[in-house]
């Protein structure tokens, strides 16, 4: 069941879910604020715990707003893109053999068959920026796992608009950004030990922040670092 709410002049969407804990976001591109919150939770306690957060809501909210993004993609010849924080400009080129995509100095070369589409340049380019994550992070999982204590059974990769990684704890998995591969290495690491953090410690709480002081002591600048390059462009539907 779903339901909305009024709230300072901003509308407070509400699902109710077979869960323990409440649950608010925040989402790009213009700030829609949901809450997920327990089945059996009475609607005026929700409404008590979001004045609580109005603060926060409105400081998110200004965050994305304000935040650059990238302007759709074409997918055509001089066009910018980025691979691990470093810019390339895009050379298309017809091949009869199977497409690919390569960087050969400054440049990206997609290369496919006559008459590909623009959505098949794209989802050609989107598999391999996943393939460059999921080819970095094993090690990284590896490296963590160690000086972590902690056991990550399987990680994926895929698109994501609203977050750069999740973790499912009681699975011991974690998801990441597809989009991590356009941002600086060092963005990845710091996403891969923020999601094996919260196999300690689920909640975003002084634990948590201790764990990832002790781990990365520069983890609040390489967080400013990722949010501060542009987002992907992206058709948003609600």
């Amino acid at each position: 069941m779903a339901v909305r709410f009024d709230l300072g002049g901003l509308s407070v969407d509400v699902v109710f879910k077979d869960i323990k804990h409440v649950h608010l976001s925040v989402y790009p591109p213009k700030g829609r604020v949901r809450i997920a919150a327990p089945s059996r939770m009475k609607l005026d306690t929700i409404r008590v715990f979001a004045i609580s957060k109005l603060g926060w809501i409105k400081q998110q909210r200004k965050k994305i707003q304000e935040q650059q993004r990238e302007t759709p993609r074409e997918y055509s010849d001089r066009e910018s893109h980025y691979v691990w924080g470093k810019r390339y400009l895009l050379k298309v080129y017809e091949r009869e053999d199977a497409s690919q995509v390569e960087l050969k100095g400054n440049r990206m070369l997609l290369g496919g068959r006559p008459k590909t589409s623009k959505a098949k340049r794209r989802d050609l380019m989107e598999d391999w920026y996943r393939e460059q994550v999921k080819m970095a992070v094993p090690a990284l999982i590896a490296k963590w796992e160690r000086r972590m204590g902690v056991k990550v059974e399987r990680f994926f990769v895929q698109r994501m608009k609203t977050k750069w990684g999740s973790c499912n704890a009681e699975g011991r998995s974690i998801r990441l950004n597809t989009d991590l591969a356009k941002k600086p290495r060092e963005c990845l690491e710091y996403i891969v030990v923020h999601e094996m953090a919260h196999l300690l410690e689920r909640r975003h709480d002084d634990r948590f922040g201790a764990i990832m002081d002790r781990c990365l002591p520069n983890w609040k600048h390489l967080r400013q670092v990722l949010n501060s390059t542009p987002l992907s462009h992206a058709d948003w539907e609600y």
